[in-house]
């Protein structure tokens, strides 16, 4: 495994040092500031400073420099090993390489099954977790605690998707340790989004609107001082809480002031990910469908399921809606044609809410099982059964 403290070593460029010129400036040798980019140790207290002057930057600035490490091959090594056999040990370094491993896992969400990423997730945050629980530097031990907030929130995800959304309780353990975890460092993002979690298992698993629509008003609430992507997210399914009981206007309500948030989205806001123009539309048309308004979710789904082909996990399920919709309005050669598209996907990746829809439109083309194209819709949904 190798590391390196880049943003450390491009600080010392921009200030027009090489290692050597710095070291000569510093009195130590030049193999001593490149232990440091290396990530292999860390200057003396003696030392800091002089390379604080140095680089131009305070205290704390210094110190967030030599915490960012970057991990540039994310493989096991003697190392890593080591620390995992000497958990006092733990260092950046291995906080570095266990935050990549998640991260890899994580991008790999939409486009890999869940029962194949389960164990290497598992995996990384029982590793996280034995460090945390023995890690003697504090510093060392919040940035542990950092990574188990993620790891926790991803083992949630899957875990629930293994159970094909029937396990509530494993999912609501871990979405509570991540909830601790986030509260111990103080990130309202990562907090909040582990609440808006818990308000999908209530929602989508549990079947209870009003508990789902409070704990997603809670995420929303939580996340209202750092995030505006997970204010907005979250107010999205306030409004799939009202639609599920038929709150029509307050739905539309909690729409408009979830749209509101785009504007005060910007490029601080770590979790922008989670909130964009096609995740609005395909949690807006999800609504139209729970209030009995299949004409209005249709075209909203058409374009989300075209925008959404990167993340096949969130298309299958834009797919199972648009597939109700056509269904609902009596479309039945478009419905047809979705259908084979939603467990196309639902194949691929083995998505809980994507699996869900395909077997809730699978059941609401009963009245036409007599028919050709009907019988083969319910032998390819036969077929997924059996493969699961």
């Amino acid at each position: 495994m190798a590391a390196k403290r880049v943003r450390l070593a491009q600080r010392r460029k921009a200030m027009g040092f090489s290692q050597e010129k710095l070291a000569e400036h510093l009195g130590v040798e030049r193999s001593t500031v490149g232990r440091w980019e290396s990530a292999d140790t860390e200057p003396q207290p003696w030392h800091r400073p002089k390379l604080a002057r140095a680089l131009q930057v305070s205290d704390d600035e210094l110190q967030a420099l030599l915490d960012d490490v970057t991990v540039i091959q994310a493989q096991p090594s003697e190392r890593m090993n080591y620390v995992l056999q000497n958990p006092s040990s733990a260092d950046m370094v291995a906080v570095a390489y266990l935050h990549e491993r998640l991260r890899q896992l994580d991008e790999s969400y939409d486009h890999t099954s869940s029962t194949a990423i389960l164990g290497p997730a598992g995996q990384v945050h029982g590793q996280v977790k034995f460090l945390r629980e023995n890690a003697t530097n504090p510093r060392v031990r919040r940035a542990l605690y950092e990574v188990e907030a993620d790891s926790a929130t991803l083992m949630s995800q899957l875990v629930w998707d293994v159970s094909q959304r029937r396990d509530h309780q494993a999912p609501l353990t871990y979405l509570d340790e991540a909830v601790d975890a986030a509260r111990h460092v103080r990130d309202p993002s990562v907090e909040s989004y582990a609440v808006l979690r818990k308000s999908f298992i209530a929602l989508y698993g549990e079947k209870d609107a009003t508990k789902g629509r409070h704990l997603a008003q809670q995420a929303a609430e939580v996340a209202q001082v750092a995030s505006p992507s997970l204010t907005g997210l979250s107010l999205l399914h306030v409004a799939e809480g009202y639609a599920m009981t038929g709150g029509l206007k307050e739905c539309e309500d909690a729409l408009k002031k979830a749209e509101t948030q785009f504007d005060r989205v910007n490029g601080d806001d770590v979790s922008a990910q989670y909130y964009t123009i096609n995740e609005f539309n395909r949690l807006a048309g999800s609504c139209y469908l729970f209030l009995g308004l299949p004409e209005r979710a249709e075209p909203i789904l058409r374009a989300t399921t075209k925008a959404l082909a990167a993340k096949k996990k969130s298309q299958a399920i834009a797919l199972g809606n648009l597939t109700l919709a056509f269904i609902r309005q009596g479309k039945l050669d478009e419905a047809a044609d979705t259908m084979h598209r939603t467990i196309d996907a639902v194949e691929l990746t083995r998505g809980g809410g994507g699996l869900n829809l395909a077997f809730s439109a699978g059941r609401e083309l009963r009245p036409w099982r007599g028919e050709a194209w009907a019988q083969d819709i319910n032998d390819r949904l036969l077929a997924l059964m059996a493969a699961i």
